[in-house]
């Protein structure tokens, strides 16, 4: 099958890659060249966004159902960023060493949780963990799913989410576990696909067979999981029992994961590595390191990539003990169930401000907590939405 070149310039390590409905583009990372990326497919337009160390991950974050911007995984940590090469804010730092560990493949789940395993670089490994990251209730909380593995790759859930896949890359194995979503928990794992391992002393295209080890992975709305074969220079499509329904061969030798987008989903979506190749291996291969994508479209199309929900917007709600009164364009009275004013609400350069009775005014911005006003009424962060919703309510 032939394949399309959609990036101009080569990543060292392209990773992560998802399709965006609400921009149609395509977004991924760079690990080795530390950066974000995103590409216009139609006219081959890439952003790059450098980042201050190394990125396993990106995906992006809604808050109440809109766009809000991106939550990344890099080596020294879980981060925030509200607009496209922005501020970066820390939610959260994963408990591992950042001097022999780094996050790897991540994605969110249905429910909107950030997961995220990581690869740990030391000789042999063995300690490197799955973690959820929940930031759906309140400030970000971590939880370490499992561990005991060397490179987490190829995460994805199945259309009923029922299930989760994941692969220890080194072993050569695709595994699967009973995911409750409500609870967040797992049951026992299951082996959906194991893989031949690498021959010892294996070097690309000198005819000694090797298929390649399982990297990362996208599902599609029929449950199928297609995955990128590191050094097998191929994508596999396996049914949800493990099958293998087709194998696709990849103009490169080391594609790391595939993705399902485009304007009906049905786009076959790839990236690459030539980051560490031997040079014979580059020469071979000059598309290393691009993305690529497939030119005949999928007979099914991907899952919509699921988005990381943060609590505490950056625009304010009023607690029920107490009222919103409009007085006029932009400015909203804030009163005590008694009828009492305690401050207003002002929108200003795109964003509400409240300045309690005697007091500055404050921005609600994300991430700025809960502000207290005379009286001791709290105010929590909320949207425009839930204001108006006061309004008339």
């Amino acid at each position: 099958m032939a394949w399309r070149v959609i990036t101009r310039e080569a990543a060292q390590l392209g990773e992560s890659p998802f399709w965006s409905a609400d921009d149609a583009r395509l977004y991924w990372v760079d690990i080795a060249g530390r950066a974000a990326l995103r590409t216009d497919p139609a006219s081959g337009a890439t952003e790059r966004w450098p980042l201050p160390d190394e990125p396993g991950c990106i995906a992006p974050a809604r808050t109440d159902g809109r766009p809000s911007g991106w939550v990344l995984a890099l080596r020294s940590g879980i981060y925030r960023a509200q607009h496209w090469g922005g501020a970066l804010d820390c939610l959260a730092r994963l408990p591992y060493d950042p001097a022999h560990e780094r996050a790897n493949d991540g994605k969110c789940d249905p429910r909107g949780r950030f997961w995220v395993g990581t690869r740990d670089e030391r000789p042999g490994g063995g300690h490197a963990a799955m973690y959820c990251i929940d930031a759906r209730q309140g400030p970000a909380q971590v939880q370490r799913m499992w561990g005991g593995a060397s490179t987490l790759n190829g995460l994805g859930w199945s259309p009923d989410q029922g299930t989760l896949y994941s692969a220890d890359t080194p072993t050569h194995r695709i595994e699967a576990r009973d995911w409750d979503g409500a609870h967040n928990t797992l049951g026992p794992v299951r082996l959906l696909h194991p893989f031949a391992l690498k021959p010892a002393g294996w070097q690309p295209g000198e005819g000694v067979p090797y298929g390649g080890r399982p990297d990362g992975a996208a599902v599609d709305a029929e449950g199928n999981y297609w995955c990128a074969l590191y050094e097998g220079g191929r994508v596999l499509q396996l049914s949800p029992g493990g099958a293998v329904l087709q194998a696709i061969a990849t103009p490169v030798v080391c594609p790391t994961m595939v993705c399902l987008g485009g304007p009906d989903g049905r786009t076959l979506f790839v990236t690459s590595a030539r980051h560490g190749r031997p040079p014979a291996d580059l020469a071979r291969t000059p598309l290393a390191g691009h993305v690529l994508a497939l030119a005949q479209p999928v007979a099914v199309p991907g899952l919509p990539v699921n988005a990381f929900v943060e609590s505490g917007a950056a625009l304010p709600q009023v607690v029920p003990a107490l009222t919103l009164q409009a007085v006029n364009d932009g400015v909203v009275a804030v009163l005590l169930a008694s009828g009492a004013p305690v401050g207003h609400l002002k929108w200003i350069g795109g964003r509400w401000k409240f300045k309690a009775m005697g007091y500055e005014g404050t921005d609600l911005v994300p991430g700025g907590g809960p502000l207290t006003a005379r009286h001791n009424c709290t105010f929590a962060l909320l949207d425009a939405a839930a204001i108006e919703a006061g309004l008339l309510g």
